[in-house]
């Protein structure tokens, strides 16, 4: 099974429109390093859902279907199970953790489906399930 982060801007398909709808085709993908990664998803491979105009980590989901059309056809992938996190987690917060030294995510802004490492992907869900932290203004 592997992980990736699929980036989406809130105001056109948020992770609670995916709460709602309950499963949706993904697709409209075009950099040709993200379809390759879109093409490579299979059916139960978790995702981390990014919110790239508010630059953070939303949730989960779950591929639920993979395949969609092929070459050179754009892909697509079912998508579902959607889990917000307790609390978003900011990229400037993500670009300190260790595991995502060197990580697309950071390297590549504009990349909008990105694999996760094991280690990214326990460290995204145990900073969503942590409450938020208090800054303190000393």
């Amino acid at each position: 099974m592997a992980r990736w982060l699929l980036k989406t801007e809130p105001s056109a398909y948020a992770l609670a429109d995916l709460a709602r709808d309950g499963r949706t085709r993904w697709d409209g993908v075009s950099n040709p390093q993200a379809v390759a990664n879109l093409r490579a998803m299979r059916p139960g491979d978790e995702l981390v859902v990014y919110h790239s105009g508010e630059r953070r980590a939303v949730g989960t989901a779950r591929v639920l279907a993979a395949g969609g059309a092929p070459a050179p056809a754009p892909p697509a992938v079912e998508v579902g199970e959607a889990r917000p996190f307790a609390r978003p987690v900011p990229l400037a917060e993500i670009g300190r953790l260790a595991p995502f030294a060197g990580s697309a995510l950071l390297r590549q802004g504009r990349l909008s489906v990105v694999p996760l490492t094991a280690p990214q992907w326990r460290a995204l869900l145990r900073l969503g399930a942590a409450p938020a932290r208090r800054v303190s203004r000393t």
